[in-house]
């Protein structure tokens, strides 16, 4: 068989009918055809197998059923479509039950049934391909040693705890600062893991309205309430097989709090407006950069849903602790900054590489990832200098502050700066920042509690 094309094999004992179909098939350039009088010849050609055949129901030296079967055995994957000349209704059924993809009778029509017949067979094969393609390709961008950037031994420790997670199913919450790269974690785990070929499904709890968290992870019923014009499938049915994250959990709601108990106890949730459950098996990631103690013990966590959550623990370090990972993280940026905009690759002066090691990066990875990516549009030249790094101020470095303040009160001063910096817009601010705009207006709270003039 040649390489390119696509291949078909018509095993056909009357020798007329086999030239008619070979002619037939043979008229569409894309398709290369090969033709065999017996099963025998068929099975003893040493070739690569073809991507379909076409089979005579009533071969002299050997039945269909149980060439079929053989077939299926040897070439899981071949296509095969069935040609006889009667129509036997249960020796169709028999043979589609065995695996045949088509049943087609010696009819006039035969051309056409036989073209629509395989131009469907290629089309699910071209499909079948590109899914391949597709999860060759995830699998390749969340190959572990690909993801989890960085050499320190703070961020090595976080890769042993999650090769721990990947061959069982055990509930993992991901703790650590805001920017600290929680969900790339929990992908991480996720395409590595046993479900690696389901749904991975995110949810920041803290992004979505309060009145409407239930309705998106639970689901609703059409009519359950004003604007329920349709069935909705939550996200915990959306991830069945698959993984739930549920990002920022320590920002839920006491009352759902309780009913994501039960549904983790019962692995089983019930729509708004149902009274039916419906059952799942989804396995669950949670994040979040509070401590879930001091939020028990402020009675604002369910101290049972706490202890239902908590199977595996890992917490991320701050960037501040990874050393020269900062510099590592720092020229993975801007490679992929310069290739995603096809730039030339930028490199780093010393000055820049210093000014760049002695930050405190109260944003973390997220902040390191903004400041280059300016750093490189701002830039001129094929050099970053410390210049361009301007999104460094004096104002926002630690060793320029005299004060010692909380990382809670670093992340204040930054969203202050970012809000100045985009006139107060949420929407913006909250998608530079990577939060979600709940997060944001609940911070600008803290900023100014008598109110604020954010848009």
């Amino acid at each position: 068989m040649k390489e390119h094309g696509f291949t078909i094999g018509v095993i056909e004992d009357n020798e007329w009918y086999n030239k008619l179909l070979v002619h037939t098939l043979s008229l569409n350039p894309d398709f290369i055809v090969k033709s065999y009088l017996n099963a025998e010849s068929f099975l003893k050609d040493s070739a690569p197998p073809p991507d379909l055949i076409t089979l005579d129901v009533n071969l002299p030296d050997m039945g269909g059923v149980e060439l079929l079967t053989k077939l299926k055995e040897k070439y899981p994957a071949l296509h095969v479509i069935i040609i006889s000349e009667q129509d036997q209704i249960q020796t169709a059924v028999d043979l589609l039950k065995n695996g045949a993809y088509d049943y087609i009778i010696k009819q006039k029509d035969i051309k056409t049934r036989l073209h629509q017949a395989i131009n469907r067979i290629r089309t699910n094969k071209e499909l079948e391909n590109k899914i391949i393609v597709l999860e060759k390709e995830v699998k390749n961008k969340y190959d572990l040693n690909k993801t989890i950037i960085g050499t320190s031994l703070p961020i090595q420790n976080v890769l042993k705890l999650i090769e721990k997670t990947l061959e069982n199913n055990i509930t993992v919450v991901i703790t650590g600062e805001t920017g600290t790269g929680k969900e790339v974690v929990a992908k991480a785990i996720h395409y590595n893991s046993l479900r690696q070929n389901k749904n991975f499904i995110a949810v920041n709890v803290a992004a979505i309205p309060s009145e409407l968290i239930e309705s998106e992870l639970f689901g609703h019923e059409k009519g359950s309430f004003t604007g329920a014009n349709n069935r909705r499938i939550g996200k915990f049915e959306e991830a069945n097989g698959g993984t739930l994250f549920l990002d920022e959990i320590g920002e839920l709601d006491l009352s759902l709090q309780a009913k994501i108990l039960r549904a983790l106890q019962e692995k089983e949730i019930v729509r708004i407006g149902s009274n039916i459950p419906v059952k799942f098996d989804t396995r669950i990631i949670c994040a979040t950069h509070r401590n879930l103690k001091e939020e028990i013990k402020a009675g604002r966590f369910r101290e049972d849903l706490f202890y239902r959550l908590m199977g595996f623990p890992i917490d991320l370090p701050p960037l501040r602790e990874r050393g020269q990972d900062v510099y590592i993280l720092a020229k993975y940026f801007i490679n992929q900054f310069c290739k995603e905009n096809k730039t030339p690759v930028k490199v780093l002066s010393e000055e820049a590489k210093n000014k760049l090691m002695t930050y405190h990066y109260p944003g973390n990875i997220r902040e390191l990832k903004s400041i280059i990516e300016f750093a490189i549009v701002i830039g001129e030249g094929k050099e970053i200098t410390a210049e361009d790094i301007s999104f460094i101020s004096d104002e926002l470095n630690p060793d320029n502050i005299n004060v010692e303040l909380t990382m809670r009160q670093y992340e204040l001063k930054i969203l202050a700066s970012f809000l100045k910096k985009y006139n107060n817009d949420v929407k913006v601010v909250a998608e530079k920042l990577e939060l979600g705009q709940a997060t944001v207006y609940r911070m600008i709270k803290e900023l100014n509690p008598s109110g604020h003039s954010a848009s």
